[in-house]
């Protein structure tokens, strides 16, 4: 695939002569005509990564261009080469640490400059596949394999950005600690195979219903952590039987089998635990969901934090048949 290529020139000649050569070499040729005209197209998100910069430019030179590029460029690289008629060393040597990759002096073979921006295209492309591995190693290491929801560090990371954030604003964070009902009774009965399906499609229902900044992680074999910000304890109640009631709305089928499975879930807020305490917030959201078995399962429960004299709030239901 080609490569665009931003040229930076003021000279009518060598911008006919480089869109002459790049067009031939089957490089897309975008043109600036001043170093204000180049910028302006350097701050789009589309602009081209491969970047002929001459040094002398109305308004804002190449070197000055150079800098500029390297202060910006956080998430993306852009590859320079410098087209220039000082051939002193120390003006190339300005040119390099103003962050040109490469420098060509004019008047320039046209074949160093194929060869010198096939370079640039290769390492341009080796930077790309880079950030994509990196992406990927990244999305591993906070995303659970099976389901493609977070991972249990990472939904417990941001239940502490919440929680955090939470003391600043005085609003409540909820949280649901969810676990699927007869689960090892599901395995036995249909296998693993049917098993990991079932969690996918459940995690799945659970996403669908979530808010875009709620978080939702896998928290154990078959627990589901979902971190509800700006969420008061009714809030949290309510939609946390919505969540339930959507997993339990229809039988999860694969290519062998098809079953209802429904899901208990506890819920705790974080107004009763004002010191920010992240251990005590989730062990009052597993006793809610303790609760909720020890009542017949399928089932929201809500144990307020006042051991051993338990205060059980619970949203009864009908049960799905199994």
């Amino acid at each position: 695939m080609s490569m665009q290529i931003l040229v930076a020139e003021d000279s009518p000649v060598y911008r006919q002569v480089l869109s002459s050569h790049l067009q031939e070499w089957g490089f897309p040729v975008t043109i600036a005509k001043d170093g204000s005209e180049a910028w302006t197209l350097l701050q789009r998100a589309d602009c081209p990564r491969l970047i002929l910069l001459d040094w002398v430019l109305p308004e804002i030179d190449g070197v000055e261009l150079c800098r500029r590029i390297r202060r910006a460029s956080e998430h993306s690289y852009s590859y320079v080469i410098l087209l220039t008629g000082k051939g002193a060393k120390k003006d190339l040597l300005e040119a390099m640490q103003a962050g040109a990759d490469d420098y060509l002096v004019k008047p320039f073979d046209q074949l160093e400059l194929k060869a010198r921006l096939l370079v640039g295209k290769r390492i341009l492309e080796m930077h790309q596949e880079l950030v994509v591995a990196k992406e990927s190693m990244r999305h591993a290491a906070t995303h659970d394999s099976l389901t493609g929801i977070t991972n249990r560090g990472e939904v417990l990371g941001s239940l502490g950005r919440e929680l955090e954030r939470a003391r600043r604003t005085t609003k409540p964070v909820s949280i649901l600690m969810a676990d699927v009902d007869h689960f090892k009774d599901v395995n036995d009965a249909l296998g693993h195979g049917y098993g990991d399906e079932a969690l996918k499609e459940i995690a799945r229902r659970l996403r669908s219903k979530m808010r875009v900044y709620d978080s939702l992680g896998r928290y154990g074999g078959e627990e589901f952590l979902m971190v509800l910000p700006d969420c008061d304890l009714m809030s949290a109640l309510i939609r946390a039987d919505e969540l339930r009631m959507c997993v339990a709305s229809k039988p999860i089928g694969s290519s062998k089998a098809s079953r209802n499975i429904t899901v208990s879930m506890g819920v705790a807020v974080s107004t009763d635990h004002p010191d920010g305490d992240i251990s005590a917030l989730l062990n009052q959201a597993d006793r809610g969901l303790y609760a909720a078995k020890q009542d017949g399962r399928n089932r929201v429960a809500h144990v307020d934090n006042a051991p051993p004299m338990f205060d059980i709030r619970m949203i009864e239901c009908s049960k799905v048949p199994q």
